[in-house]
């Protein structure tokens, strides 16, 4: 009795150990500290996300076109050269993540952005699905000031989505230390796939995800059209009113323009490279002859220069992609940004509300039905 009682023990020890992935690694891979995360010796950019468990980070992100690797890491905390036992156990702040590098003429930080989203619980502040502990909440981590701004506006979006049924509590922070995981933990689904899927399969993560984004889990992502043109490859692709007024820093005839009195629901594009701009429940007839919006749909994609031209100092608006010459803003618009973005119609492209889902331009429908909505 005692032998076949002992023989069980075993037998579920032996199960536990090999059918628990993180007990398996606790047990059989002991870990010596992580190292910093070492400059980016390519033209690469770089981006920071925590969403759990940094196995199920990887996977997402790594099947993207320009997108050359993406490294498990811990982010956040301050003891140096964490372990993972020592980062699971949470004693040093840090938290779970993955460093994703990116082409951003490939792959949008933008993108990146809508795929982080699809992988969490946005509104749980206490871990990821079957992850407990500050060690495993989600979290974005920007690099540059137009990253903090991207990802701002990509969570007010979330949360005046109404997918969710609480308030979006991801914390954007600055990236501080990003120290790379132990070599086991690097693309562990592929090294462990049997593991993997087992511990996936259980954490009630995809439940989640299916619940909460059903057929949207998957992301549409836009065409990225190339910006690096020449004069020649222009002037061919464009109209003689479009190049001009883009390339050439011109202005269209007031009240004969495509979209001065355009009032269909959609978005407007950049013409030559389709980074979005404006969106149409930010447009209003300021009586200018030109269309004009309150702000733009995506602010970082609007550069602002000093324009001296005319014996006068204005505010340029220049595409940030494209640099295409949009048009210009001034302090005379509506509540409630005061401000009046003065464009011409040559420089963008119109994509209507029933086409932005096929054109890749889906994420935005939202902010242009609830723009609608309000009106």
């Amino acid at each position: 009795m005692k032998a076949t009682r002992w023989i069980l023990l075993v037998g579920i020890a032996v199960v536990l150990i090999f059918a628990v992935p993180k007990l398996y690694d606790v047990v059989f891979k002991r870990s010596y500290g992580s190292e910093p995360a070492q400059a980016i010796e390519n033209n690469d950019s770089v981006a920071t996300f925590a969403g759990g468990c940094f196995w199920c980070m990887e996977p997402p992100f790594e099947k993207l076109d320009g997108v050359s690797e993406v490294v498990s890491g811990y982010i956040g905390g301050e003891t140096e050269n964490p372990s993972y036992e020592e980062v699971s156990a949470g004693g040093t702040g840090h938290i779970e993540a993955v460093q994703v590098y990116y082409d951003s003429e490939v792959v949008s930080y933008e993108t990146l952005l809508d795929v982080f989203w699809r992988q969490i619980d946005p509104t749980d502040d206490g871990g990821q699905f079957v992850d407990r502990g500050d060690q495993y909440v989600s979290a974005i981590f920007y690099h540059s000031e137009d990253q903090k701004q991207a990802a701002m506006q990509s969570k007010e979006e979330i949360q005046n989505s109404s997918r969710f049924d609480q308030s979006i509590v991801t914390p954007i922070e600055e990236a501080t230390t990003f120290y790379v995981a132990e070599d086991y933990h690097q693309d562990y689904y592929k090294k462990n796939e049997l593991r993997y899927k087992f511990y996936r399969k259980n954490s009630g993560r995809d439940q989640f995800l299916d619940k909460y984004w059903g057929n949207d889990r998957e992301v549409d992502i836009p065409e990225v059209k190339s910006t690096s043109y020449s004069k020649a490859e222009l002037k061919e692709m464009l109209t003689p009113i479009q190049y001009e007024v883009t390339q050439e820093d011109g202005t269209e005839k007031a009240f004969d323009n495509k979209y001065w009195d355009n009032k269909e629901q959609g978005i407007y594009v950049d013409i030559v490279s389709g980074e979005p701009l404006f969106s149409s429940s930010d447009k209003y007839e300021s009586g200018t002859g030109w269309p004009s919006f309150t702000k733009p749909l995506v602010p970082q994609n609007i550069v602002e220069k000093e324009d001296k031209s005319f014996f006068t100092v204005r505010t340029e608006i220049r595409s940030k992609e494209a640099d295409s010459h949009l048009g210009h803003v001034f302090e005379d618009g509506p509540e409630p940004t005061g401000l009046r973005y003065c464009m011409n119609s040559a420089a963008m492209d119109f994509i209507p509300l029933d086409e932005m889902e096929e054109k890749g331009y889906g994420e935005y429908i939202e902010t242009v039905k609830k723009g609608a909505e309000s009106e």
